[in-house]
């Protein structure tokens, strides 16, 4: 038996203290890995449907093989292991702005860390997500066919507040660029659907959908619900493998 809680790793990151523990959760009677930012929970293994299905539903729009996919935020690495199980994924690049969470994965230190990085069509990259997308794409870049996002909370309750710009249609239009046509942008949110967030979508892409995510909470015994956003490209550019990015060393 472990310890209730046992710290496998802390530091210090440019966005706070950020610390990796596993404990017994007594509702379950399972091992369960949680994230802490200072004294914020971030995320946890006892509840990791939405994140799956931000992958599920996600990939489910997206037409076509060989697919080539960017995820914004490793976290616990369920949301990037579940784009694996698509057969049609051919590269899956991960970006995370922590590369202690990107150290964890390659001591696999986590559940499925070792279906992540022993996967040949991984590369995991240390870098800001919301900067690589403001940014435009480098030349030759034919798009990703899907972007499945998971940093923030939602789109109103950010990590950071200068993640914002993205939530805006500004900023979606940014991101569109990095999308080959009818490629696919997915996020998850820990909120109920945002009508005027919705309305920002539909500016920029079309076929946007807010789908409610429900699971069961074995600690309060009751449902909980996230939500997961996809919407389509209205590019012209023809989908197709791209190039990783420059993977962390």
């Amino acid at each position: 038996m472990i310890t209730r809680f046992e710290e496998l790793d802390w530091q210090e990151t440019p966005i706070g203290e950020l610390t990796l523990r596993r404990r017994t959760e007594p509702a379950v009677g399972e091992e369960i890995y949680e994230v802490k930012l200072g004294d914020e929970y971030l995320m946890s293994s006892l509840f990791t449907v939405a994140e799956e299905e931000l992958s599920n539903l996600g990939l489910g729009a997206v037409d076509g093989d060989d697919l080539s996919v960017l995820v914004g935020g490793l976290g616990l690495g369920y949301t990037a292991v579940a784009a694996l199980r698509d057969a049609r994924v051919a590269s899956l690049t991960v970006v995370d702005r922590l590369g202690a969470v990107i150290g964890w994965h390659r001591r696999k230190l986590l559940p499925v860390s070792a279906e992540l990085v022993d996967d040949p069509r991984t590369t995991l990259v240390e870098d800001d997500f919301f900067a690589l997308v403001r940014a435009a794409p480098a030349d030759g870049h034919l798009g990703y066919s899907a972007i499945l996002l998971d940093v923030d909370h939602s789109p109103r309750h950010q990590l950071d507040p200068t993640h914002s710009d993205l939530y805006t249609a500004a900023g979606l239009s940014a991101l569109d660029r990095h999308l080959a046509a009818g490629g696919v942008f997915a996020l998850w949110s820990d909120d109920p659907p945002d009508d005027e967030f919705m309305v920002e979508m539909h500016a920029v892409f079309d076929d946007a959908v807010a789908h409610v995510v429900d699971f069961a909470n074995a600690v309060t015994g009751g449902t909980s619900s996230n939500t997961v956003y996809v919407a389509r490209s209205r590019g012209t550019v023809e989908p197709t493998v791209d190039q990783p990015l420059e993977a962390a060393s």
